[in-house]
């Protein structure tokens, strides 16, 4: 199970077995790197723990622990863990600050507990069968292990075709779940696993309920905060790098971290397209000299994206909708062969302050006065998932779902309404209760964008496949909660997105950069791909292969790749769905993962 991930943590291997418990780690040795090898215990070593990922408050922590009589050996943050445990019992993970998965084992309680870090950063899978709890970082993993099944999870594969992603507790792996951001779960023998929510971000209900200040208070402390956010992520005993992609985010980000750092020699690291429409390499090339940073710009070719999609999907653990996970599989290659184990990120920025489409689609719905949504179907399942009838999300679901009918084979039609993932639960509707519009959009992007999707199959898995961790200052707990406080007519005015960020970030980097366009992330889809006549791709999409396996139908399928390959045919990302990536992907995953055809 530790080989399976060993691409996670090179640099050491640890182990602890006794008759109860069985813990393996593969460590990327990031902090205190000669004492810092995992499983940790505490004094007793009646407590065992491994975390994964970095606690930025663990000097806070290790100094309250020695205080209260703890012994303490290391410089390591993850050290604290189990002493936390001891000291606080299950509440200890209330108190940790940073990106992480940490497990234990109390053997004098009998009790397993373990979390996944507030939005998400770092993954953590579980599954119980037979009466064991099986976990792992990646599902690969766990997949080594006799007990772990390997079956196709439907309703996880109607999501990736659904939402921009998996949702957690979903996986594509039918027993096996994937712990929820700001979550918990706990596992004593002869019990089922218990699962528990330590912390969610709460915005304000009504209007009343926001304290308003001017709009330089905010800028001020939207920039404290953040400026206190890339210092924490700043800890580390190796160097630590920057993507740089040429935008608002990560330009903030680096100009933050040469304000921290101003004589050190920062590595910045770009992914770029031959084609002209899809490149900002000149925006990175203005940035890097702008923060005189020693710059990796990774071109990557059209041919290389189905060269590395193998490669990708055997790390993402699921089926994708787009190719740009190629070229970030690529640009965290180059890290690595750089000698960078860290890199910081502009990650999670759009989510917070109001930066994608459909922030300003809700801006003028609400100046506009536009008329309700007409399709009764449409405006009752709206009103079911997400409180509002003329909640507009992704796209028109009522409509896509006979789509999605179309695509999928009779026996699986047949079962539509069970495997349906908008039939099943997504978050906590609670939540969404009278929120304003950007509230509730940014909520949902923080659950059904964010988390799995940006910072699993494209941001951790990524990475990790070449032992490189990545680092989000946005994503800072204090800073996120500060930002839910702030009146939503600063996060978009007008039609303007991300004003508020944009005010902040006027003071640090050049106007070119503040006021450009947003640039979407995309690359070459499958279009492109088709039309390369690969063997391999037309084998994956054969109708010999589609009907040998029978999730998909063929005649659908079929009628897609005459469509797709017609010269010209262009995919109007974010507003159409490329549906054959999915396909074309969800098959190399029955490949990768020996996973079985469908049968009823």
């Amino acid at each position: 199970m530790g080989a399976a991930i060993r691409h996670r943590g090179p640099d050491s291997t640890g182990f602890h077995v006794d008759e109860r418990v069985a813990f393996a780690f593969t460590r990327l040795a990031i902090n205190d790197l000669e004492a810092g090898d995992q499983p940790m215990y505490d004094e007793s070593r009646q407590i065992v723990a491994m975390t994964t990922g970095e606690i930025y408050n663990y000097r806070e922590l290790r100094d309250l622990l020695v205080s209260r009589g703890h012994t303490l050996r290391t410089r390591c943050d993850t050290e604290v863990i189990p002493h936390l445990y001891e000291e606080f019992g299950r509440d200890f993970v209330s108190r940790l600050d940073g990106q992480f998965a940490v497990v234990l084992y109390d053997h004098r309680e009998q009790l397993f507990i373990g979390a996944r870090d507030h939005f998400g950063v770092t993954p953590l899978f579980y599954a119980h069968q037979g009466g064991e709890l099986v976990f792992g970082s990646e599902i690969k993993a766990m997949l080594e292990h006799p007990a772990v099944p390997r079956r196709v999870d439907l309703v996880g594969l109607d999501q990736v075709f659904t939402l921009p992603g998996l949702v957690s507790p979903r996986t594509m792996f039918e027993g096996v779940h994937s712990v929820p951001p700001g979550t918990a779960v706990e596992f004593r023998p002869g019990d089922r696993p218990k699962v528990w929510t330590y912390w969610d971000l709460a915005y304000p209900r009504t209007d009343a309920d926001v304290e308003r200040h001017d709009e330089a208070y905010y800028v001020r402390r939207v920039e404290d905060l953040l400026v206190r956010s890339v210092e924490k992520r700043l800890q580390s005993d190796v160097e630590v790098g920057l993507y740089l992609s040429g935008g608002l985010d990560s330009s903030l980000v680096g100009a933050i971290m040469r304000h921290l750092m101003p004589d050190a020699d920062i590595r910045s690291f770009a992914a770029a397209f031959p084609e002209r429409e899809l490149s900002e390499s000149d925006y990175q090339r203005l940035m890097s000299g702008v923060l005189d940073t020693r710059h990796t710009e990774r071109f990557v070719h059209g041919e290389e994206i189905a060269s590395r999609l193998r490669a990708v999907v055997r790390h993402t653990e699921c089926p994708l909708k787009e190719s740009f996970n190629s070229a970030a599989h690529a640009l965290s290659e180059a890290v690595h062969r750089a000698g960078v184990k860290v890199v910081l990120t502009g990650q999670g920025a759009d989510e917070l302050f109001g930066g994608y489409i459909g922030y300003r689609f809700d801006q003028v719905r609400r100046t506009q006065a536009a008329g309700g949504v007409t399709d009764l179907r449409e405006a009752r399942m709206r009103e079911s998932l997400w409180g509002d009838e003329n909640f507009f999300y992704e796209r028109n679901d009522a409509g896509f779902g006979a789509t999605k009918a179309r695509l999928y084979s009779a026996p699986v039609r047949e079962r539509q309404g069970e495997i349906d993932c908008l039939g099943h639960p997504l978050v906590d509707r609670e939540r969404l209760t009278g929120l304003h519009d950007l509230h509730r959009r940014s909520y949902l992007d923080l659950k059904l964008r964010l988390a799995d999707h940006l910072l699993g199959d494209h941001g951790d898995r990524m990475v990790f496949a070449h032992s490189v961790e990545s680092r989000h200052p946005f994503l800072d707990r204090e800073l996120v909660e500060f930002l839910a406080t702030v009146p939503p007519e600063l996060k978009v005015k007008g039609l303007e997105e991300k004003y508020l960020l944009k005010q902040v970030a006027r003071e640090w980097i050049p106007r070119r950069i503040v006021d450009r366009e947003k640039f979407g992330f995309t690359a070459p889809g499958s279009p492109h791909l088709i039309r390369q006549d690969d063997p391999a791709i037309e084998a994956l999409l054969s109708r010999e292969r589609i009907e040998a396996d029978g999730y998909f139908d063929p005649d659908q399928v079929e009628r897609l790749v005459r469509e797709y390959a017609t010269p010209g045919f262009r995919i109007n990302v974010p507003f159409e769905t490329d549906l054959l990536m999915t396909v074309l992907t969800f098959n190399l995953l029955l490949d990768l993962y020996d996973l079985p055809a469908y049968s009823a």
